[in-house]
């Protein structure tokens, strides 16, 4: 069995299995270090005052949600109703989305996480880093499918090949 050959972009085979196991040992990690940092807070300041600081974090998390999403969405329609592109205003409710999640999930790994996500001047960097993680893939997937490849920079004109010759047959139906 053989495998089509062509130049194919993005990371190879190899690459992507270990990015995908690094994720896997993430997710098992993290329920693991969420508890050891509970047991120590509750080690430091007792039972119920951690108790009530997980649950202050999660209703901080809803509202901030409530609040910060809210914002999000009106500036997406806003945008909308400008007749522009709302891409700045997608990623910002994505990133709010993420971290508001982060923040109702119990442990405080999650909820430093979280915060620093919602916080409204963290989010231009967490914006750019959304945008290049997605445009990275938009390119592999489009090298990797055999798609289109787009050159050249944002916003100007194609240029047009003068030497370039389309084929062609015109049928008169009259």
């Amino acid at each position: 069995m053989s495998t089509p050959s062509g130049p194919t972009s993005g990371p190879p085979r190899g690459r992507r299995l270990r990015l995908t196991r690094l994720a896997i040992v993430g997710l098992l990690l993290l329920p693991i270090i969420e508890i050891v940092v509970i047991v120590a807070v509750g080690n430091a300041i007792g039972g119920w005052p951690t108790f009530l600081v997980l649950v202050g974090t999660s209703l901080l998390g809803a509202w901030l949600i409530r609040r910060e999403g809210g914002r999000a969405w009106r500036a997406l329609e806003q945008a909308v109703r400008s007749g522009r592109m709302p891409a700045r205003e997608i990623a910002d409710g994505i990133v709010v989305l993420v971290g508001g999640a982060l923040l109702l999930l119990p442990g405080f790994v999650t909820d430093v996480v979280g915060l620093v996500l919602v916080l409204p001047f963290v989010r231009p960097v967490a914006r750019n880093l959304l945008a290049a993680v997605i445009s990275r893939r938009l390119v592999a997937q489009a090298g990797r499918f055999g798609g289109p490849t787009v050159t050249g920079t944002p916003g100007a004109a194609p240029r047009s090949r003068a030497d370039e010759v389309v084929e062609g047959e015109i049928i008169d139906e009259d």
